[in-house]
């Protein structure tokens, strides 16, 4: 059953119709949201991802457009986060006292993706964000460039040169690391 159809049915009112369709976009949404956040925020993020959809399901006008829609608000939920994250880092770094475990955080997550994930993986951590996001959009969730475009509010040229940069980053990344 493809995706618009169930975005119908779940419009129509049938449980059944949303349950598929978290059951088949879960992982996609879990695993962008994990790339770009660490563990522990990875699963809160998602759960408000799946929140926000629920509400926003029946206003959704062009149920074929279900995946950049979907992937447009896991974005915002990450942004939120990291606008969060950020704001306390700012405020406690000017207290002066949370700095040190920022720096144990990074640590132990840079451990676990050695310990955990392959080479690739470990590179894209290692790439800005705005590039990072762009290669998972990509390449792991097999977007095409156009909902990539939508998704990030960008144009369809600034996406493909983010992918080009991207790419060269990583292959920078996985070269200082003796990795192909």
């Amino acid at each position: 059953m493809t995706d618009e159809l169930l975005v119908v049915r779940c419009q129509l009112g049938e449980r059944e119709a949303l349950a598929e369709l978290v059951r088949a976009w879960h992982d996609p949404v879990w695993t962008y949201v994990r790339r770009m956040l660490d563990h522990g925020d990875a699963d809160d993020v998602a759960q408000e991802v799946w929140l926000a959809v629920v509400r926003g399901l029946p206003r959704l006008r062009e149920p074929g457009r279900f995946a950049p829609w979907l992937f447009t608000i896991a974005r915002r939920a990450v942004t939120n986060r990291l606008r969060e994250e950020y704001g306390r880092q700012e405020t406690t770094t000017a207290s002066g006292q949370v700095t040190e475990h920022a720096d144990e955080q990074v640590v132990e997550d840079r451990a676990e993706v050695m310990a955990d994930r392959a080479a690739l993986v470990a590179g894209l951590s290692g790439l800005p964000l705005v590039e990072r996001e762009i290669l998972v959009l990509f390449y792991l969730e097999d977007l095409s460039i156009e909902d990539c475009a939508q998704i990030c509010a960008i144009p369809v040229g600034t996406v493909k040169s983010r992918l080009s940069r991207a790419r060269r980053l990583l292959r920078e990344q996985l070269g200082e690391r003796g990795t192909r």
